[in-house]
């Protein structure tokens, strides 16, 4: 296991996704400031967060459970970068990457989650 989560290529690609969606946030239209944008940008926060956090836990189960937390605020803001692309409130170009990055840090936390399951 990695000795500190900095060490982790997930959570550095989950860094890395949630300073692209802040980005984001500020093409989007201003009204949007308090609806769509706080909500994606707090849950591509939670996942570098949840994977800091699980990493500084004492046990792989726990560790475990807040790899699980990071996967579903992944799927969270896969779904908003979905409705953001279908209503067209940011470059379609821009929120494909991002999708295809959300995609990518899924199966990472989906690996990093297997590897923590306990051996039958």
């Amino acid at each position: 296991m990695a000795q500190s989560h900095r060490e982790l290529a997930v959570w550095q690609k989950g860094l890395d996704l949630a300073c692209l969606v802040y980005e984001l946030t500020r093409q989007m239209p201003k009204e949007e400031m308090y609806r769509m944008s706080g909500q994606i940008v707090r849950c591509s926060a939670s996942i570098p967060a949840n994977l800091a956090e699980g990493n500084a836990r004492s046990t792989r189960r726990d560790y475990a459970h807040f790899v699980s937390i990071a996967r579903g605020s992944a799927a969270e803001l896969e779904t908003f970068l979905l409705i953001i692309k279908r209503l067209g409130l940011a470059p379609a170009g821009t929120v494909d990457d991002l999708l295809s990055r959300t995609e990518e840090v899924g199966r990472m936390l989906t690996g990093l989650r297997t590897k923590l399951a306990p051996n039958p």
